[in-house]
């Protein structure tokens, strides 16, 4: 997949002159509401014999949009975890769009002359809500009144589960909610977060079960706190583990969070390694245990449930 990185105002020398299918919008997550605008576009373009290209942005809009943040904007995907979806879905070219003040500020008319005329799109593919450029008539409705016959436009219908829409911010929901096995159905793939294994307080490994403390980004959306069926990537081979994410209260109050993950029957070390950790299924939420001893009973049963799940589910 070939990706364009573009800053407004681009330059005419950084797109390429061939005419494309072009589908719109941000697609944090690449949802299977997402898969269904992109399976559009696909299917046209085949038909059409042309080039299937995708736009979205660096950032999410609400950043800029939204100077002083309420609540700080949580990702469910990264844009190399995005690039590598898109990828893997058939994107050919890929355009990441620096959403900055000054591209915020193109009116819907300016926006469709240069990101979609100026890309050489022949057909426009979007979700039914997709928005653009600054105005009340920046809609996927309207985008055939500023097309003036020089594109086609193709609005996807919504998609449904349970009559409510597949969106990010509801799969977010159900990530705050520990509900992994309806978030990962929605998504389409089990959820997905990367970090870097960085050194704990090796409290886990005096249990008897040591642990890979993993530094997440602070963009990026964690499930609720827990104990979880997980696994993880490490130089491209995956190992079952069990994780959890809380503040440890056993040992005190006050206390860090932190996402813990332990690799079942694996004993090498992996400190400063870039892991990806897939979040498959909670077993239950956190507890104050008022022994040690206690609490290493309740690792026990864990770790038979995470290997009764792999037993079960893979």
């Amino acid at each position: 997949m070939e990706i364009i990185k573009l800053h407004h105002p681009y330059k005419l020398e950084e797109i390429p002159q061939d005419d494309c299918v072009l589908i719109l919008g941000f697609f944090d997550g690449v949802h299977r509401g997402h898969q269904a605008v992109i399976e559009a576009g696909k299917k046209i373009a085949q038909e059409k014999n042309l080039k299937l290209a995708l736009m979205t942005f660096n950032q999410h809009p609400a950043v800029v949009f939204q100077r002083v943040q309420s609540k700080p904007i949580k990702y469910l995907s990264t844009l190399k975890q995005k690039e590598r979806h898109l990828a893997a879905l058939g994107i050919e070219r890929l355009y990441e769009v620096a959403f900055t003040s000054s591209f915020a500020a193109l009116s819907p008319q300016e926006f469709v002359d240069q990101y979609i005329v100026g890309l050489h799109a022949k057909v426009i593919v979007s979700g039914f809500d997709y928005t653009y450029g600054k105005g009340p008539k920046a809609d996927a409705k309207h985008l055939p009144d500023y097309a003036k016959g020089r594109f086609e436009v193709v609005t996807v219908a919504k998609k449904t589960e349970d009559a409510e829409k597949i969106s990010s911010s509801r799969i977010r929901r159900l990530l705050s909610e520990g509900r992994l096995d309806e978030a990962n159905h929605l998504l389409g793939y089990v959820y997905e977060t990367s970090g870097t294994v960085i050194h704990g307080e090796a409290r886990g490994r005096t249990l008897g079960y040591p642990t890979a403390n993993i530094q997440v980004r602070e963009d990026m959306n964690l499930p609720k706190e827990g104990v979880y069926v997980n696994q993880l990537e490490i130089d491209g081979k995956w190992y079952p583990a069990m994780g959890s994410i809380g503040h440890n209260d056993t040992f005190g109050p006050n206390r860090m969070l932190t996402v813990e993950i332990n690799i079942l029957d694996f004993n090498q070390e992996i400190y400063g390694e870039k892991v990806n950790v897939r979040w498959h299924h909670m077993l239950r939420g956190q507890v104050a245990f008022e022994s040690v001893e206690g609490l290493i009973e309740q690792l026990k049963a864990d770790e038979q449930a995470t290997r009764d799940y792999f037993k079960t589910n893979l």
